[in-house]
């Protein structure tokens, strides 16, 4: 009797024990940004955040919450505590690393601008002046225009979220707008895409862009920066990484120099 309370209090506590190292991570997500993460037909989000972010989950046998949010607002809402980290696009740059401690980097990819097809525009100030620029407040493409283009006869147009930006696109109320590479291959995939082409230079400042995009979690929370760091290189060992990043390469995604 006594050894088969024993043991039941035993598997209690390793339960207990188990329960107490269960962890739930919400993730804060702009699904407005294919093929980083979109909505699907079926109201499901999709995309290479989302798959990397459920398999960093599996790794860590964590629950996965993601908290649909606008890109501005991600580093508000992770420093309110309203999610865990940003999993949405976010480049790693000096600027924001004094707001954010970024994990692991996971891809990389160009920006370049878009417009309406048998159009043609350079990224140069000279191609730009006197035409009307898209850019989407919070990201690195933003960051890029206001250093370079800003008071140069560029009248650059902000707006919310990156869907905003190609409706006045296709609408012709701007020019153009600067985009990420890959987001943009993904949108002429679509019957509202296959009017649009990129064009001109990809503009690079490595200053703004920085060195890829990872999971943004707050300043000194290195707990979970390291059981994320952890599941990634687990993810890499075992080809879960890969296989994420195969499927997305076709839009040009890379796995970013360390």
């Amino acid at each position: 009797m006594k050894k088969t309370l024993l043991a039941v209090l035993l598997s209690l506590g390793a339960f207990a024990a188990h329960a107490q190292d269960a962890i739930n991570i919400r993730y804060g997500v702009d699904p407005t940004f294919a093929p980083f993460e979109s909505v699907d037909a079926k109201g499901n989000l999709v995309g290479f955040d989302i798959d990397a972010g459920n398999a960093i989950c599996q790794h860590l046998h964590a629950k996965c919450e993601w908290v649909k949010i606008n890109f501005d607002g991600a580093i508000p809402a992770l420093n309110a505590r309203k999610i865990d980290a940003i999993l949405s696009g976010l480049t790693i740059t000096e600027k924001r690393k004094k707001q954010v401690l970024f994990g692991t980097p996971l891809y990389a990819s160009p920006s370049r601008m878009m417009v309406p097809k048998n159009t043609t525009l350079d990224t140069t100030v000279e191609s730009l002046k006197g035409k009307t620029i898209g850019i989407v407040q919070g990201t690195t493409q933003a960051a890029y225009a206001n250093k370079h283009w800003k008071d140069k006869g560029i009248n650059l147009v902000t707006y919310q979220n990156d869907d905003l930006a190609k409706q006045d696109l296709a609408l012709g109320r701007i020019d153009g707008t600067l985009q990420n590479a890959a987001a943009a291959q993904f949108f002429f995939e679509s019957p509202s895409g296959k009017n649009f082409h990129l064009t001109g230079q990809p503009v690079d400042d490595p200053e703004v862009f920085g060195y890829g995009a990872s999971a943004g979690m707050r300043l000194g929370d290195t707990a979970l920066k390291g059981k994320i760091d952890g599941a990634i290189a687990a993810m890499k060992a075992d080809g879960t990484y890969k296989k994420i990043l195969d499927k997305y390469s076709k839009y040009g995604l890379v796995e970013p120099k360390q």
